[in-house]
């Protein structure tokens, strides 16, 4: 069993379920293994939540890196954007709502704070970059509750809109 599979199955409990049927045992049940082979690959519920939250960072990392856009912000609003179109958020409101700790979300913090203060300065308009990096945050956030309220067409004229906002004035 690979460790992603052992991941994928504690977010769908997540899901389905919520964070209180988060257990060792339902997960090695949802994964179709024994709970001593889920403990070989995480020896207890933290280091399971802390392996899904690390799989959230190096995902979005991994979004960031593939959008083809010259600048950070760029990147990051495009990498927001596909996230949401993916229907990716769904996972991080599950694994976050479930973490209960904070030291668990620390890597979690330190990421998002990377991911707004980096290459803010070499921005065109490092305040229109800012407030386009926290319109992104306002998109995770509502699209994470409610995948449904983001319509093609929504998103569509939300990214023309900030993107606009990026562009140095004439």
């Amino acid at each position: 069993m690979r460790r992603d599979e052992l991941l994928d199955a504690a977010e769908e409990l997540l899901c389905d379920q919520g964070s209180t049927a988060l257990t060792l045992a339902a997960v090695a049940d949802r994964a179709g293994v024994s709970k001593g082979g889920l403990l070989y690959h995480y020896a207890s519920k933290e280091a399971l939540i802390k392996g899904m939250v690390e799989r959230l960072i190096d995902d979005f990392d991994e979004l960031m890196a593939a959008q083809p856009d010259e600048s950070y912000t760029e990147r990051y609003l495009g990498a927001t954007l596909a996230a949401v179109r993916s229907g990716r958020l769904r996972r991080w409101a599950v694994v976050t709502g479930a973490s209960g700790n904070l030291l668990m979300l620390a890597p979690l913090r330190e990421a998002m704070s990377r991911w707004h203060r980096e290459e803010l300065g070499e921005e065109p308009d490092p305040l229109a970059a800012q407030i386009v990096r926290l319109a992104c945050e306002g998109l995770w956030d509502v699209a994470s509750h409610d995948p449904r309220l983001n319509t093609d067409a929504d998103l569509q004229a939300l990214e023309g809109r900030l993107r606009a906002l990026l562009k140095p004035p004439a």
